[in-house]
């Protein structure tokens, strides 16, 4: 008996994991666009340095690592990370459109957040309207959600 309700168990919560949806962090940010506007969602740029950022580490684990976060993300957002690796080898065309992204929202300092609204411009040309931007709150995983509310419902 005891192995049948065991079993059961098992079933249950393989199927219910199955189901729900993991983050996917894009990097490749024409991807991101298409899937934004095809979505209907805002963008989440997360312009992080991944392997020596004490902050972004802080940020990661006690936000943007949480069932919280995952949940309003899936709900709200397509996420971008936008990274500076120190140590950590990287494709030199995701360097190169990360200095671009870099110069282009005027990032100083790390981690820093955007939240952008893609838009197809009739040339063909996009538009990443800036719509608000934070960086790691003391609080934890519901305060920072809290201000990432307030900055993509006001827009």
């Amino acid at each position: 008996m005891k192995r049948i309700a065991l079993i059961l168990f098992l079933t249950v919560v393989m199927s219910v994991n199955g189901f729900a949806q993991k983050l996917i962090w894009h990097t490749d940010m024409e991807k991101a666009i298409d899937v934004a506007i095809i979505e209907n969602k805002k963008m989440l740029l997360f312009f992080t340095g991944s392997d020596w950022c004490g902050w972004c580490m802080k940020l990661q684990n006690e936000v943007l690592k949480t069932s919280g976060f995952e949940k309003w993300a899936n709900e709200n957002v397509v996420l971008v990370e936008l990274d500076f690796p120190r140590r950590t080898p990287q494709d030199e065309t995701i360097k190169v459109q990360n200095r671009q992204l870099q110069s282009l929202f005027q990032v100083r300092g790390y981690p820093s957040v955007y939240f952008v609204n893609p838009e197809k411009l009739t040339d063909g040309k996009m538009n990443l309207n800036n719509l608000g931007k934070t960086g790691y709150i003391k609080g934890g995983a519901s305060k920072w959600l809290e201000v990432a509310n307030n900055i993509i419902k006001a827009n």
